[in-house]
């Protein structure tokens, strides 16, 4: 391993005033779950994406949950996701003991392919007598999915759609930011996205009386009553005040931090755009506007004279620079194994040959120059 600095795959990058509002927080001792930063964060989403309403929360995976409860999804009913994603995406299908169905990618974004949503959505009709009760999509690597595809079958079917923009702020489709165009949106502050509160969420939509619902169940349920009454379930799902601070300061930059995933995912493909066999994620055309949150090729060894996507890691790896597998799809993952899944072929091709580079919008002109030194050694030399 090299004794180098390590070149992480998306670290943390802050903007400077970050800690003027936690500070104001810590001043006027609103160090509680909530406060002024989680209503200013709200605002500060709303007012960036369209969406009419948001709710702060503590993570991606707790709005996709809130979503799907206030969809009314129950043990036993059936709800489509996609299969390229994240266990994020999945996992709180499962905590209200409904069944995951499994959808593949098509080729164009590495998103849900269309058709075959369409087919599964048909095929649970005939074998189960009921529609699937939600739909969720993912933006991947904040690729925009094919939307308004995908909800000209929502709506065919009258099928809720919870779009999963956890990588996908800054992005948008036609002009329409991500995480406004289903029923709810989905949005990740964790340590790695393009902005972070550390660890956080939103849940977007414009609803407002869901969205207030929300807020409602996420902060454990309790009713309107001097005493502690409880008439529902609740969760401790809520962000605090402190963590919304770092969010308000990181929303000042994030049009800068999109800028400058961009310029690195323009410098990588001009970089190997003269190398057999290395081919990228891109946008399908002027409509599609991705954060490139993560720049990601494929390697195909048949081209690369024998190199594969794993000699590429590991040639990173001993220069001390982190990159990543694609998400190995939620088909091919024990825990998931028997659900039922829609092929179309593309997401187990895309993991076998898929690797993210690293993206960080802190990564300097020093940090880059040893990421093309390590990828000419390999693909080129070679």
């Amino acid at each position: 391993m090299s004794n180098l600095n390590k070149i992480w795959l998306s670290s943390p990058h802050m903007g400077g005033t970050e800690m003027n509002y936690v500070q104001e927080a810590y001043d006027t001792n609103w160090v509680a779950p909530l406060g002024p930063n989680v209503n200013g964060f709200e605002q500060d989403l709303q007012k960036y994406t369209g969406a009419e309403h948001a709710s702060a929360l503590s993570a991606g995976t707790a709005a996709i949950h809130l979503a799907l409860i206030l969809l009314g999804v129950e043990a036993g009913d059936e709800v489509i996701a996609q299969s390229f994603t994240f266990s994020a995406t999945v996992n709180p299908i499962t905590y209200l003991g409904a069944k995951p169905i499994l959808v593949d990618s098509e080729k164009d974004t590495w998103n849900i392919c269309p058709k075959a949503l369409k087919q599964a959505i048909e095929d649970r009709i005939e074998q189960t007598g009921k529609k699937p009760k939600a739909i969720l999509p993912v933006h991947l690597y904040g690729m925009p999915a094919k939307m308004k595809e995908i909800n000209e079958i929502a709506r065919f079917y009258d099928i809720p759609v919870v779009e999963d923009a956890a990588e996908a702020l800054g992005s948008h489709l036609s002009g329409k930011k991500l995480g406004t165009w289903g029923d709810f949106g989905v949005l990740s502050f964790n340590g790695n996205k393009i902005i972070t509160t550390s660890g956080g969420g939103a849940l977007l939509s414009n609803d407002g009386e869901l969205i207030e619902k929300s807020r409602f169940l996420a902060t454990q349920a309790r009713d309107v009553a001097p005493h502690y009454q409880h008439s529902h379930v609740g969760y401790n799902y809520r962000m605090s005040n402190i963590v919304a601070g770092i969010g308000r300061g990181q929303m000042e930059v994030l049009e800068d931090r999109v800028n400058r995933r961009r310029e690195i995912n323009a410098w990588y493909v001009d970089l190997l755009k003269d190398v057999p066999g290395i081919t990228f994620q891109t946008e399908p055309n002027s409509n599609y506007y991705s954060n490139y949150w993560l720049t990601s090729v494929l390697v195909d060894p048949e081209q690369t004279g024998g190199i594969t996507r794993e000699d590429l890691r590991l040639a990173l790896e001993k220069e001390n620079i982190e990159c990543r597998p694609l998400w190995k799809p939620m088909h091919m993952q024990p825990v998931f194994a028997d659900c039922p899944f829609y092929s179309t072929g593309v997401s187990e091709k895309l993991f076998k040959q898929g690797l993210c580079l690293p993206s960080g919008s802190n990564m300097n002109q020093e940090d880059l120059d040893r990421i093309e030194k390590a990828l000419k050694d390999i693909l080129i030399k070679n």
